[in-house]
């Protein structure tokens, strides 16, 4: 069987060559600034702190200038937002040249949009035929639809077994599966399941059938934090907005320090320190019906993207939630920390109490450079009646320049309660 693709991307400047391997996807910011993926020194600085981001999903790769002062270039050409690079391209950034270098090894069929409702079909239909691995998705029983996203579904389902209500969520690949893409995802629900607490959603059951998944979790029927939001007209008092923040930061307390045991490719068995959820959202935070919030979605949307089964780009994925990401986690994604989840739970916080996120997006600017350029506006500029010792903690762990407070959930939690 051939090797799997790589990206090589050879970094030329006056006094230096570099290169840089990429075997998994990844986003990389290119620029001067310290912290950068590739860091180019740039005495008459032609180059900006954060010049332009690599979006790295072998074979493809695609540049995006982040709004440069000089600009970004492609053999010779100045590109405006995103651009979808060909090996042996070359991008410029001042006056340093970065060459593209692919190994094609496994090239995948071109990515579709599918039908993500196809999904659900596609699994009861093997489980009638009797694939293995889908034993525990006929036990249940569809009852409605509760949520769509661009490549999933979520529904209400019934175990039948022990007549549980679970959310059952049901997503389609883009192409054909590659056998290691499927027994990725699938390792990284199976870490996740043995994550317990009370304020962490529940896994239960997940298994594939061709390009089509599915995993059941806890089923939290009063809906998301940011449906709470809008029903009461868009912000939260102090004493409803901060129990829900305690609550998610118990939760992420347990999974920073949890100890869970990975199967690896081959069979072999590792423990992995903590797990960093990535993506703490409103959304993200689901409320029981004796308004409990638990946080839900610990990394599995980023699994299925990084496995290359949606066909999404790391930047597109980055989109949707970027407003709640710290800007390390954007310079360092892989390697991010628990802090950025601190900040992110932060984040949320400051939403909930004045509606609006922590940094300004005015429309027409590039979303990556504003969270790389840009920081937190203090909470009671938004909001003047937020208590001052409670802005105070919020605007401190807002900080994430250069970096986010080094602290801890139970920490954060802690000045919470002393604030109030």
């Amino acid at each position: 069987m051939p090797a799997p693709p790589s990206v090589t991307v050879t970094v030329r400047t006056k006094s230096h060559t570099d290169s840089y391997v990429f075997h998994d996807r990844s986003t990389v910011v290119v620029g001067r600034a310290p912290g950068c993926g590739i860091r180019v020194d740039d005495e008459r600085r032609r180059i900006s702190r954060h010049h332009c981001l690599l979006d790295v999903d072998p074979p493809t790769v695609r540049v995006r200038d982040l709004d440069s002062r000089n600009g970004t270039f492609v053999n010779g050409h100045r590109i405006d937002g995103e651009h979808e690079l060909s090996p042996g391209d070359e991008v410029r950034v001042g006056r340093a040249a970065l060459r593209i270098t692919v190994e094609q090894g496994r090239t995948p069929a071109p990515p579709t949009r599918p039908d993500p409702g196809r999904a659900l079909p596609a699994l009861l239909a093997a489980a009638a035929d009797g694939t293995p691995g889908l034993h525990d998705f006929a036990d249940h029983q569809v009852l409605d639809e509760i949520g769509r996203g661009g490549q999933s579904v979520v529904y209400l389902a019934r175990h039948q077994p022990t007549g549980q209500l679970v959310a059952l969520k049901t997503l389609l690949a883009d192409r054909a599966v590659d056998p290691a893409a499927r027994d990725s995802f699938l390792r990284e629900i199976a870490c996740t399941r043995e994550l317990r607490h009370p304020n962490v959603v529940a896994l239960h059951h997940a298994g594939a059938a061709g390009a089509a998944f599915f995993f059941t979790c806890e089923y939290c029927p009063g809906g998301n934090v940011a449906q709470l939001v809008a029903r009461r007209g868009g912000r939260l008092p102090v004493d409803e907005a901060v129990p829900i923040v305690l609550d998610a930061l118990a939760g992420l307390s347990h999974a920073h320090r949890a100890e869970l045991p990975v199967v690896l490719a081959g069979g072999r068995t590792t423990v992995a320190h903590g797990l960093v959820h990535r993506d703490v959202t409103p959304r993200n935070l689901l409320r029981t019906a004796g308004s409990v919030t638990k946080v839900a979605d610990f990394g599995l949307a980023k699994a299925f993207d990084q496995a290359g089964l949606s066909g999404h780009t790391g930047t597109g994925a980055i989109g949707g939630s970027i407003a709640f990401q710290a800007r390390a986690q954007l310079i360092n994604y892989k390697y991010a920390r628990p802090e950025v989840d601190l900040w992110a739970v932060t984040a949320c916080l400051y939403w909930m109490l004045t509606g609006t996120t922590p940094r300004d997006f005015p429309a027409g600017t590039d979303p990556i450079a504003v969270v790389l350029r840009t920081t937190a506006v203090p909470v009671r500029q938004r909001l003047g009646s937020v208590p001052p010792r409670l802005a105070a903690v919020i605007d401190e762990m807002l900080v994430d320049k250069p970096r986010v407070p080094e602290t801890t959930a139970a920490e954060l939690a802690d000045a919470l309660r002393q604030a109030l």
